[in-house]
């Protein structure tokens, strides 16, 4: 990981799951080829992720193989600065096979559009890459056995800033379970790359009153990529 360097952190602001049938089993899939090669060295930018991309190949790691229609793997720059990461695929997302292309989509690429880039310009993904039923929550086996997927998507892209979007990618990356409405706006870190938490965009559809916060610790990021000379 190529270090981060020093900066001086803002001051921090103030659906019901369906019913399933019991599961059948999966069929055993291969262990595909890594994406560390030379030696221990990540393959980074578009090289590192289409090696991901390989290396998922038609997953069949969790239960979500059966329902989806499309592997949701990352959309933007592999190169980027400044990651999104939010939480699992929605309908519109497992038709098209690209992260945040709903209305929550929209939403976000004004978000990203106000901080002064394009979606083409930034890194967004998940930490699931298939659909859950009815846009349920992530199940802890399911985030089990994609969270390695992540993992290296931020090892490949190497951004300076990630954006979690959402609780379950908050708790993930900041490693607390803190609830969201007291963990946003307060950085964090994983493996020691910068991590802000904020809401989810498709909360902030349900609840417009939040936005304000929301862009409140979009500025925080901003001020970072600003004080390290990277806007």
């Amino acid at each position: 990981m190529r270090p981060s360097p020093a900066f001086v952190p803002v001051a921090a602001s103030a659906g019901p799951a369906a019913a399933e049938q019991p599961d059948e089993p999966l069929t055993p899939y291969p262990t595909p080829p890594p994406v560390l090669y030379d030696q221990g060295q990540v393959l980074h930018g578009g090289v590192g992720i289409n090696a991901l991309r390989a290396e998922i190949g038609d997953c069949q790691r969790c239960k979500l193989a059966k329902g989806r229609r499309h592997i949701v793997l990352g959309t933007g720059n592999p190169e980027a600065n400044l990651m999104f990461v939010g939480e699992a695929p929605g309908a519109d997302e497992d038709e098209q096979g690209e992260p945040f292309v709903g209305a929550a989509g929209q939403l976000l690429s004004k978000m990203i559009k106000a901080m002064g880039y394009e979606r083409s310009e930034v890194y967004i993904c998940n930490i699931l890459k298939c659909r859950p039923p009815q846009n349920r929550n992530p199940e802890p086996d399911e985030v089990s056995a994609c969270e390695q997927f992540l993992r290296k998507q931020i090892a490949i892209v190497q951004p300076r800033i990630i954006v979690a979007l959402g609780k379950f990618a908050a708790h993930f990356l900041c490693g607390e379970e803190t609830p969201i409405t007291r963990l946003r706006g307060n950085l964090r870190t994983f493996n020691e790359i910068p991590v802000m938490p904020t809401y989810h965009p498709a909360f902030l559809l349900r609840d417009e009153s939040r936005k304000a916060e929301a862009w409140s610790d979009l500025k925080q990021v901003m001020a970072m990529l600003d004080n390290m000379g990277l806007r």
